[in-house]
């Protein structure tokens, strides 16, 4: 995503993701949990009271996801039994929003299957009856803070990237992101997140054979990447992938490589409407760069036939020259000595995603053997005229199309990669 500040003409890039702090949410001791309170609701979870989330619940038979979690909730006699719960309903929603988007299973409604929506709202659902769930057992606040990050994860496809021991299988790791801008748009769909429901799991032939394509989605919130989600979700598998990206939604009617990703937040609101200017944090600061680069093969994406968006290799970034104090401009790159203040993916989310993966391969010593970086999509716009409906034919064609569109990227830069290996 790029920030909104930056969007002239543009709607919004999603988001892109090294190594920060470890997660502040942590189980209790062996000592006796001191009992708790429910906390309440979020901003995000607030917004689920809506008209347009619970159409698009209902449309999709997503409504019924939260009762019944609250039902398995209440049956859990201890923490142990609601881990185990809190675990496996999370799995279950991330398999349901696969099944749904990949044809398997009832669709639940006529809402389109490619739809990202449900998963979010239905994740929101359950994350709202966990903050103010109180078992009759004692729960304190760090069990609460785990099991909410353990129904995060699991819910995210992050605890499910598997790849299949089979000889000549390339293995892809695909990242998307959820809905945002949602206090502009409540109807707002996210086809980063559609894109890694619609790809998790499916094998692309490629020019040089079949590649194995596992994804996962992240937050939109500032909090979440401060506490080194990115890190921990991607760093099992970036030495065991071929090739990786994170993939977010960008500019209108375009899609972009990101060449050059900044180490600067800018602050915008995220879905938690929080947000601070600052260096992006991550771990051992002292050795941190202010820019880090992609290794996708991207001449040859730009240079292939993928779909209906054209597709550009983008090198601008925004800086602070060496010695120099204001912002500039810049459309070929940062120069030497420089201090970022946006990647090409601009200064939100998306930039960080990118940063984050970016740095974390370079950090485990992969950045000459590692394909990665960052795509930004499409802004998935709703037909001429619609301001009110959840969906509409031109909204589902749009998305279907961004969905083959990386489909098609994702073979090319496979195919590139392995040509360059060569």
């Amino acid at each position: 995503m790029i920030s909104p500040r930056v969007r002239i003409g543009v709607l919004g890039l999603a988001l892109l993701t090294a190594l920060s702090a470890p997660t502040t949410a942590t189980a209790a001791g062996p000592a006796a949990p001191t009992a708790g309170t429910a906390a309440p609701s979020t901003v995000e979870e607030l917004r689920l009271d809506k008209a347009a989330p619970q159409e698009i619940l209902r449309r999709s038979g997503f409504d019924t996801v939260t009762p019944a979690f609250a039902r398995a909730m209440d049956r859990a006699r201890s923490y142990a039994e609601a881990r185990r719960v809190v675990e496996r309903e999370g799995r279950a929603l991330w398999r349901r929003a696969v099944d749904r988007a990949q044809g398997r299973g009832p669709a639940g409604g006529d809402l389109s299957r490619d739809d990202d929506r449900p998963l979010y709202w239905a994740r929101l659902g359950m994350t709202r009856e966990l903050r103010g769930w109180e078992p009759r057992f004692g729960l304190d606040d760090a069990r609460r803070a785990k099991l909410l990050d353990t129904l995060e994860q699991t819910s995210r496809g992050q605890t499910a990237v598997r790849y299949p021991h089979r000889k000549g299988l390339k293995r892809v790791l695909v990242t998307g992101f959820d809905p945002f801008t949602l206090d502009r748009d409540i109807r707002i769909s996210n086809p980063s997140g559609a894109v890694a429901l619609a790809l998790d799991g499916t094998v692309i032939e490629t020019a040089s054979g079949p590649a194995r394509v596992e994804t996962a989605v992240f937050p939109v919130r500032w909090r979440d990447f401060t506490d080194g989600t990115v890190e921990r979700a991607l760093r099992p598998h970036l030495p065991e992938v071929d090739l990786f990206t994170t993939v977010s939604q960008g500019r209108v009617g375009r899609i972009d490589v990101e060449r050059t990703n900044g180490a600067w937040r800018g602050g915008f609101g995220d879905n938690e409407n929080t947000g601070t200017p600052e260096t992006v944090p991550v771990s051992d600061p002292a050795s941190q760069p202010q820019w880090t680069s992609t290794t996708l093969p991207y001449a040859a994406i730009v240079a292939a036939d993928t779909g209906r968006f054209p597709v550009y290799d983008n090198t601008t970034v925004t800086e602070i020259p060496a010695g120099g104090t204001q912002k500039v401009d810049r459309p070929d790159g940062p120069t030497p000595g420089s201090t970022a203040r946006a990647g090409g993916g601009g200064d939100y989310l998306s930039n960080e995603i990118a940063y984050r993966a970016t740095l974390l391969r370079d950090r485990l010593g992969l950045h000459d053997t590692l394909p990665g970086g960052h795509v930004h999509t499409p802004v998935l716009e709703f037909g001429a005229g619609n301001t009110t409906e959840v969906t509409d034919p031109r909204f589902v064609r749009n998305r279907l199309d961004i969905i083959a569109q990386v489909r098609a990227i994702v073979a090319v830069a496979v195919s590139a990669s392995e040509r360059a290996r060569d």
